[in-house]
């Protein structure tokens, strides 16, 4: 239960961080934020609702005693969960400001806003889904939740109610290969963080104590 409350308070406040990092860091270079007040409601519908309830609502992962035994009100909502919202925060708005920037130069304002909405959606969903790990429940609400923000995306009326346009395989491949980026970092960075951690403190112990 202490793992699933972590990930869904992961979900909820890394990504909006997430968000606000990326309209600041927009709106510091182009002068106006690129996603509207109908885009950010979009992207709060599309990861907040579905994704963070069913990972919060998963089954557990670890079934050993000793496993689940670890996991604590300190254990798991510590140190522990604001490393996660950080590291999430981070990537989110890392994948979203990587996909508006690199859309800028290839079209209108508000078709980089769109690349940049669905990298923002993707990344969170990538991130959600690597979570869930092998939940179907979990999968099929991402699933569920990137079908649907296509479909407003494409759908013409649509898609200009909530301040997008319909995109091409450039735009669609700007938005997935950042998101893929972003959920990549995710993965590799704690797990790098941990490997180099050991021989951090080796070299630390070593520069206190040198050999005689």
């Amino acid at each position: 239960m202490w793992a699933s409350v972590r990930d869904a308070l992961a979900i909820l406040i890394g990504g909006n961080l997430g968000e606000v990092a990326f309209v600041l860091a927009s709106t510091a270079i182009a002068g106006a934020s690129p996603l509207g007040a109908r885009q950010m409601l979009l992207v709060n519908l599309l990861t907040d609702m579905l994704p963070a309830m069913t990972i919060a609502l998963r089954s557990p992962t670890r079934r050993s005693p000793e496993e689940l035994l670890h996991e604590g009100p300190e254990a798991s909502l510590g140190g522990a969960l604001a490393t996660q919202i950080a590291l999430r925060a981070a990537t989110t708005a890392a994948g979203a400001t990587g996909a508006w920037l690199l859309a800028r130069p290839t079209g209108t304002s508000r078709r980089a806003s769109t690349v940049a909405l669905a990298a923002l959606v993707g990344t969170q969903l990538g991130q959600t889904a690597v979570i869930g790990g092998t939940s179907p429940v979990v999968l099929t609400s991402t699933l569920v939740s990137a079908g649907v923000l296509v479909g407003i995306v494409q759908t013409p009326g649509l898609s200009h109610f909530f301040g997008c346009t319909p995109m091409g395989p450039v735009g669609w491949g700007i938005a997935v290969g950042s998101a893929a980026v972003a959920t990549g970092s995710a993965v590799v960075v704690p797990r790098a963080v941990r490997w180099l951690s050991p021989i951090v403190v080796a070299s630390q112990r070593a520069e206190c104590h040198p050999p005689s």
